[in-house]
């Protein structure tokens, strides 16, 4: 009796930690899309709107349209993103699709009814920090699990159907929005255009992966064995090992048998892990190239995903 007691009140404390890990999650979720909705809101209404600037993507076609038929740009982010979102549902899940609907509304709400100062006129400065704030906004969304600009689920169902990738097929859709805003506004419109796009791009790609982003390092060293524990005593880290051989030789002689190995840090922890080698085996060979995604092992998880 005693034993059950013990039993249930460690899986009631069980429940209730997964329970307050799961709301916090959320919250921070929340936080992310909000902070993220403000930027992307700054960013259109401080520098592209007041200046007929714009920005790949449903952004993009929505400044156009609005342009050529004078309807708010607020009523176009929901319209044109709607198909998008109702495309999510089936190619991501429910809940992306229901926190992706709703960040959309709150930011056309925030574009119509919060008064953002215009920050400059200076047409380099438009195109750069207006692309940095959008492209924060769009990653901090990202972060929190939701999207602001329905293209990228477009792209996602599409890279599935067809042989282009992903970054293919965005590529191509704001090469057409570009081409479109040249004839729509001017060429010099759509080149800053150009210039949005690659600021707001760098930006996302940075917030979502950038600090986080995973590095491989191959490492080769006669201190194999040391190199290896302290990977995993002091960094936390797994590690492979593969069996090799020492290339540099003249013809004929006997190449000498080596451990190489071979694992997956954060950039953050790069500067550590140099350290603990540098420490065992000044001469060791170290080899580091990045990451695009990775998943199992022993990998520390992005926060958010």
């Amino acid at each position: 009796m005693k034993d059950i007691r013990i039993s249930l009140t460690k899986s009631t404390a069980k429940n209730k930690k997964y329970t307050l890990n799961k709301f916090l999650k959320q919250l921070t979720n929340c936080l992310f899309i909000g902070i993220g909705i403000a930027s992307a809101g700054f960013g259109l209404k401080g520098f592209l709107l007041p200046n007929s600037f714009i920005d790949g993507g449903v952004t993009g076609i929505s400044l156009i349209l609005s342009k050529i038929t004078n309807i708010p740009i607020s009523i176009l982010l929901i319209a044109i993103n709607v198909p998008f979102i109702f495309l999510a549902f089936s190619t991501v899940n429910k809940q992306f699709a229901f926190r992706s609907f709703i960040a959309i509304i709150l930011l056309a709400l925030t574009v119509h009814f919060i008064p953002f100062p215009t920050i400059t006129n200076d047409k380099l400065l438009i195109a750069v920090f207006g692309g940095f704030f959008l492209g924060l906004g769009i990653g901090l969304a990202m972060r929190g699990g939701a999207v602001i600009d329905g293209t990228e689920v477009l792209a996602v169902y599409l890279g599935r159907k067809t042989s282009f990738t992903i970054g293919d097929i965005i590529l191509l859709l704001n090469v057409i929005i570009f081409s479109v805003s040249a004839y729509v506004f001017s060429i010099e419109i759509a080149l800053y255009a150009m210039l949005t796009y690659l600021a707001a791009s760098k930006t996302v790609d940075f917030i979502v992966s950038g600090i986080e982003e995973y590095v491989g390092v191959t490492i080769i060293s006669d201190k194999h064995e040391e190199i290896r524990l302290a990977i995993i005593e002091k960094l936390g880290r797994g590690c492979t090992l593969y069996y090799g051989k020492k290339g540099y030789g003249k013809r004929g002689e006997i190449l000498k048998k080596t451990d190489i190995i071979y694992t997956l840090i954060t950039r953050l922890e790069l500067p550590k892990l140099k350290s603990e080698v540098n420490n065992i085996d000044k001469d060791a060979f170290i080899v580091m190239h990045s990451i695009k995604d990775v998943n199992g092992g022993m990998i520390k998880k992005r926060p958010m995903h």
